[in-house]
């Protein structure tokens, strides 16, 4: 099986084109290991599609199938025009959780960064959630997969190796939740810290950075029409959410190198 690995921030994938294997979860378990495998957080496999341009279907390195990857889907664009699927810069991509547009930014012949209609994001009113002992207050939100954004003082300072597990495996989400800290550095600034469903701690999460921004406007720590960056351990990220919470976001998209694995 060839495959391309590529990474968005930091949040890495192994890209195929072609259909998903019956043994897909095994496949994404034994290949994202970081010590005996390729090493990702999953993989992203690309096909055709009926109603898009091209579809995507998103796998964690636990094996679990996501709804959607921001930082995945500007890699797909990317994948597919570097690779002459495509001469198009205006993409459709159908995903779990809907059909998403993306505007491909090229740069001497190859895709550099992507913009990326997000959808509109939900916020829903806070939750109190009590997480071995604390008392944590977090704000829920769906970018077409679920997320629970909570704004601290200090992300750095934040144990998440720790509370990112007990909040995302936490009773109020039956189906498990993103986990999202959020450091407000001004109302056009912020500093995030995520745990991922299925992957753990992540170096970036585009969908977690949207929730966090939407959830950020909500409080009014963010003003809406006016873009955000949101500084992820493996770099920045510009996200923008308008009046009735309509998201975009745009950030990097970078291939790192081809394989062969033996199956």
């Amino acid at each position: 099986m060839h495959f391309t690995k590529m990474h968005g921030l930091g949040n890495d994938y192994l890209y195929v084109y072609g259909q998903v294997p019956d043994d897909i979860e095994s496949l994404s378990i034994r290949l994202s290991n970081r010590h005996t495998g390729a090493g990702s957080d999953g993989m992203i496999y690309i096909g055709p599609s009926d109603v898009a341009d091209f579809s995507m279907r998103i796998f964690n390195a636990d094996g679990s199938e996501a709804m959607m990857c921001g930082n995945g889907i500007r890699c797909v664009g990317k994948y597919v025009y570097d690779k002459g699927l495509t001469t198009k810069t205006s993409l459709s991509i159908e995903t779990l959780s809907g059909i998403k547009q993306l505007e491909l930014q090229v740069k001497d012949g190859v895709v550099s960064t992507a913009t990326v209609a997000m959808g509109r994001a939900v916020v829903e009113d806070d939750l109190v959630l009590d997480v071995d002992g604390r008392q944590l207050v977090g704000t829920p939100v769906s970018m077409g997969n679920p997320h629970v954004v909570f704004v601290v003082p200090n992300a750095e300072a934040v144990p998440l190796e720790e509370l990112g597990p007990l909040v995302g495996r936490h009773e109020a989400f039956p189906g498990g939740v993103n986990v999202e800290f959020v450091q407000m550095l001004s109302k056009r600034e912020m500093r995030m810290r995520v745990w991922e469903r299925g992957s753990g701690i992540t170096m970036a999460c585009g969908t977690g950075s949207c929730a966090s921004v939407a959830a950020a406007t909500s409080r009014r720590l963010c003003e809406p029409g006016v873009p955000v960056t949101v500084h992820l351990d493996g770099g920045p990220l510009q996200v923008e959410v308008s009046d009735d919470f309509q998201v975009t976001m745009t950030g990097p998209a970078t291939t790192v190198y081809e394989g062969e694995v033996a199956l």
